[in-house]
């Protein structure tokens, strides 16, 4: 019963988080690029990480706790579970220093009006999410055929 609810509450998070990502990055990205000038452009993806950042930390806790949790109830995790576990902390990583570095100069840049500066932020946080969610589809890939192709 309780590795039900983790499996659940793992998977949930992880939709949310690559689903988002590869929403934003493929989807709304060209979107707005196609329909908003920069200084629109940038304030919408300002409006729009401060919506979906608090959901990504939620994820990521829920990810953590549940896949640590699952991870420890094998006494040899197979090989899937570790390459899981590593795709997934290298994941965290990359949006922790997308929160902390370029977002921070995106919303300061939009704040004062530096488009130029704002348009730098938004550029390296574009590559480093699509890089994200990259690893984050090759995750879900090992989770759901892993134990079929790496025992």
């Amino acid at each position: 019963m309780i590795m039900s609810i983790a499996i659940t509450l793992h998977l949930l998070a992880i939709v949310i988080w690559v689903g988002g990502m590869f929403f934003a990055h493929q989807v709304m990205r060209p979107a707005a690029v196609n329909t908003l000038e920069p200084p629109q452009r940038l304030q919408l993806w300002v409006a729009g990480f401060k919506r979906f950042f608090p959901w990504v930390w939620l994820c990521i806790g829920i990810v953590l706790v549940t896949g640590l949790w699952m991870f420890f109830q094998f006494p040899k995790p197979p090989l899937f579970m570790h390459i899981m576990l590593g795709l997934g902390i290298i994941m965290m990583l990359i949006f922790f220093h997308v929160f902390f570095a370029p977002y921070n100069r995106l919303k300061k840049a939009v704040a004062e009006e530096r488009w130029k500066d704002g348009g730098a932020a938004l550029n390296q946080i574009r590559m480093l999410v699509g890089i994200n969610t990259i690893i984050g589809v090759i995750t879900i890939i090992v989770a759901t055929a892993g134990k079929y192709f790496l025992n």
